[in-house]
């Protein structure tokens, strides 16, 4: 435990304030496999829940964190959860829930809605390629497995493409749905999670490293 880094308060023994070793009495609830997303003011990233209690979480990341003390956790059910960092080191994080948790909510993960992947806001040109031609976008949101794009050239339902943006590979996907000049596109090939984490930090509001 000697490589975590407490931001907030001076070490205690083990590396941790005294404050801090009394929160890490609560019961701990481990493995918790759960992907979720970290939202701050330079935008959002992705993150794995991998253990919990009523007084917080420890997660892991894919890059480091924005410098922001205070995040938002929001989980695939939609509960959003007040976070303060205590500790980061390379790959994990530690954080304080700012507030009361229902525990058992959060690990049973419940929802009256259908389970959706998690999905990134953001805004980021790209292009998509269809027919011999090329129309410029912007990506409005993107998961694993699609993404919404604002695009101003019309686009038929089941159009095959091929989108394109920095930070991103090559995706081929279809056009899954179309709204007020916004698509829905499924991808033929599912993002890994871990990729998908690393391209939200590229893209999003730098990032110290």
């Amino acid at each position: 435990m000697s490589d975590y880094v407490d931001l907030n308060h001076p070490a205690g023994e083990g590396g941790f304030s005294p404050e801090w070793a009394d929160q890490r009495q609560a019961p701990r609830f481990t493995p918790l496999i759960r992907t979720a997303k970290l939202i701050g003011t330079s935008g959002e990233y992705l993150c794995v829940v991998r253990d919990a209690s009523s007084t917080g979480i420890s997660v892991r990341t894919f890059h480091p964190l924005p410098e922001d003390t205070n995040l938002t956790l929001e989980m695939p059910n939609g509960d959003r959860h007040e976070l303060q960092r205590v500790w980061e080191t390379e790959g994990k994080a530690g954080f304080a829930f700012v507030g009361p948790v229902d525990i058992d909510r959060l690990i049973v993960g419940k929802s009256r809605f259908p389970k959706r992947p998690l999905r990134l806001r953001l805004q980021l040109p790209a292009l998509v390629s269809f027919h011999g031609e090329t129309a410029g976008v912007v990506i409005l949101d993107i998961s694993q497995q699609g993404a919404r794009i604002a695009c101003s050239q019309h686009l038929a339902i089941d159009q095959p493409l091929r989108l394109e943006a920095d930070c991103l590979p090559v995706i081929s996907a279809k056009v899954r749905w179309r709204k007020n000049g916004a698509y829905g596109l499924v991808f033929t090939d599912t993002l890994k999670f871990g990729d998908l984490a690393s391209v939200a930090a590229e893209i999003q509001a730098p990032i110290k490293r």
